[in-house]
């Protein structure tokens, strides 16, 4: 049976859309999958959002929508989100889902039967925007320290947990296991918190004051506390208690988190499942957060949302590869534009992408693009396939202690051994001075190690792996050489396959900056990174007529059209919100008909409609006269 492992972001709040925060925390989840994975373990992922309690409330009643049809739009928008940053998490959680609810009950009625909830009276200072009651030595300025917003007292009756009980159990358990909190900071955080004493939760919130929430299963006056409601999203998930999954991943659970949330995940979580009879999670993994060009992320700033985009602009990979490599996990981070693009020109560009371009380059000219048979290794091979070695065992070393720019920094010390090896060895000279079989031998180390480059890649940039191993005809589900304890350098050289030289991985690209004639304002547009004419005639454009439309079940964004184009083609497209099905029978539009096959909500999707936005508004790309069904858009 292979090893398991189980990792979980926050469940997000859904009283705003995803931004940059939930991207990291969510991208580092995938990543961590993809890498136990390429071990040669079972790993689970799971993601989802929490929609319940009074910040919900207020959203939803601002957006001026009833709670359920408010949670179940911003939901989608995260759900929707995630697949467009490749990731692919193996369960997404909602805490309105009705097995999560019935496992809440399930635990609140064991706890409450053991005599950990009790009901009492409370009167205190209550924050709505964190939902929560502070002690005024949490209090700063008797305010808030999170929203620096004035608290308002609030007296009224509720059920608390019992969480001072667990508070010596809670210490000895962190002081006795240094990694159950991550970094070390955090798990000195909490133990300082816990030298005070821990008061018991309130756990409740009266009807009559709020009723979007789970009902307390011994008392329907009441529904649950939010976070006692979300925490429990972990096992839930599982099938708790019986589900397979639970007794197959909860032993090796981690979580992941922000730093803001460390207080309910390093304690209230532990102390709940003691209570429950459950046995703790494996790890908490706490990491800083992004400022956006030295700035705090702030919706009131404006850049909370903006740095998403971005990957529109420079591709997802390089995103998610700056991501990785810019935080240590654990610290504060900066998060900018001019950042982003020195590490794709530097990183991305001049190491990888060169060594890629010019080793095909060669393997082409010299060997007519296949991948020779080395000879005999001399002293340079044996020294880079001993870097290979280094490399492997230093990047597992680093995933697994969540040093992701370790990892990396390890991986491009490989690449730039790689790119020295071949200016020493020159294979150009090589060649001329025919000396064939030493060029055969230098040749076949370099794509055994880019070979592994492109394994060791994988997590962060899938797309870009897969690229590489594509165009060295490798088998694209092959992960033996890292998931292997015996590792073998030469096994990596695809002898005898085909090398296929094209576009560079990573051209190098500059940050728009368009001038604007004198006396006018510069343009904020920003324009995706510039291709040639060669690749944009590789599109093909055609015209098309609707000529049925019908909404896809389980899906408020998605319709299923039928447009004729010479031929019926079926296309699945995200326009739900803007078109009714009935308007759109007739409708000449522009497709894309070459675009592989994608299935969405299960249904085959063979081209794409184009549409144009603007702001929130989404208008289809019509010809202003009628042309016939499959004439090409020139």
């Amino acid at each position: 049976m292979p090893k398991t492992f189980y990792v979980t972001t926050p469940i997000y709040y859904v009283n705003a859309e995803p931004h940059l925060g939930h991207a990291y925390t969510t991208i580092v989840a995938d990543v961590l999958t993809r890498f136990h994975r390429l071990i040669g373990e079972d790993a689970f992922f799971l993601t989802g959002t929490d929609e319940h309690g009074d910040k919900i409330m207020q959203a939803a009643q601002k957006a001026g929508e009833d709670p359920k049809t408010y949670v179940d739009r911003i939901s989608n928008i995260f759900r929707n989100t995630w697949p467009a940053l490749n990731v692919q998490y193996s369960k997404f959680i909602r805490t309105t889902d009705p097995e999560h609810q019935a496992v809440v009950q399930q635990i609140l009625q064991n706890v409450y039967d053991k005599g950990d909830i009790y009901f009492g009276e409370y009167g205190g200072m209550y924050c709505f925007g964190c939902e929560r009651f502070y002690t005024e030595r949490e209090m700063v300025d008797g305010m808030c320290p999170d929203h620096k917003a004035p608290l308002q007292l609030i007296n009224e009756e509720n059920y608390f947990f019992r969480m001072s009980r667990y508070q010596e159990w809670l210490i000895d358990k962190i002081r006795g296991n240094p990694e159950f909190i991550q970094p070390e900071r955090y798990r000195n955080e909490v133990l300082s918190f816990l030298k005070e004493p821990l008061e018991d939760l309130c756990i409740s919130r009266p009807k009559s004051r709020l009723q979007w929430g789970i009902s307390l299963p011994f008392d329907d006056r009441y529904v649950t506390y939010v976070w006692f409601d979300a925490l429990i999203n972990y096992i839930s998930a599982l099938g708790y208690p019986d589900g397979e999954n639970f007794g197959k991943y909860w032993k090796e659970s981690h979580h992941l988190i922000a730093k803001d949330i460390l207080k309910p995940h390093g304690i209230y979580w532990p102390c709940m499942l003691k209570a429950a009879g459950i046995e703790p999670y494996r790890n908490l993994h706490v990491h800083g957060y992004w400022n956006v060009n030295e700035s705090k992320m702030s919706k009131t700033v404006g850049n909370v949302t903006e740095p998403l985009k971005l990957k529109d602009v420079y591709g997802l990979d390089a995103f998610r590869y700056f991501l990785m490599r810019e935080m240590v996990f654990g610290l504060d981070s900066n998060f900018s534009e001019d950042a982003l693009i020195q590490r794709i020109n530097s990183d991305l560009a001049n190491d990888l992408g060169n060594l890629f371009s010019r080793s095909a380059g060669m393997l082409k000219k010299y060997f007519k693009g296949l991948v020779p048979k080395p000879s005999q290794f001399d002293a340079p091979d044996d020294e880079l396939a001993a870097e290979a070695r280094k490399v492997r065992l230093e990047y597992i070393e680093s995933m697994n202690r969540f040093a992701f720019h370790k990892a990396l920094m390890a991986v491009w010390e490989l690449i730039n051994h790689v790119n020295r090896y071949i200016d020493y060895q020159a294979p150009w000279v090589l060649h001329k001075e025919a000396r064939l079989e030493r060029l055969s031998t230098v040749m076949a180390a370099t794509f055994g190690t880019i070979h592994l480059v492109s394994l060791l890649i994988a997590p962060f940039m899938p797309d870009t792996s897969e690229e590489m191993r594509s165009r060295m005809g490798l088998d694209l589900d092959s992960t033996d050489p890292i998931a292997s304890g015996k590792f073998d350098f030469e096994s990596l050289i695809p002898v005898g396959n085909s090398v296929i030289k094209a576009n560079a991985l990573f051209p190098r690209v500059e940050k728009f900056e368009e001038k604007a004639p004198a006396g006018q304002a510069k343009p904020s547009i920003k324009t995706k990174a510039p291709i040639s004419i060669k690749d944009f005639m590789k599109i093909d454009l055609r015209t098309g007529v609707i000529t049925h439309a019908e909404p896809v079940p389980n899906s408020d964004k998605l319709l299923k059209l039928f447009v004729d184009i010479g031929e019926l083609r079926t296309v699945v497209s995200g326009i739900a919100r803007h078109y009714s099905p009935t308007d759109l029978i007739g409708k000449q539009v522009v497709i894309v008909v070459n675009l592989e096959p994608a299935k969405l909500m299960g249904i085959e999707s063979q081209g794409m409609i184009l549409a144009c936005e603007h702001g929130k508004d989404l208008f289809l790309a019509t010809l202003d006269s009628k042309a016939s069904p499959g004439d090409p858009v020139l």
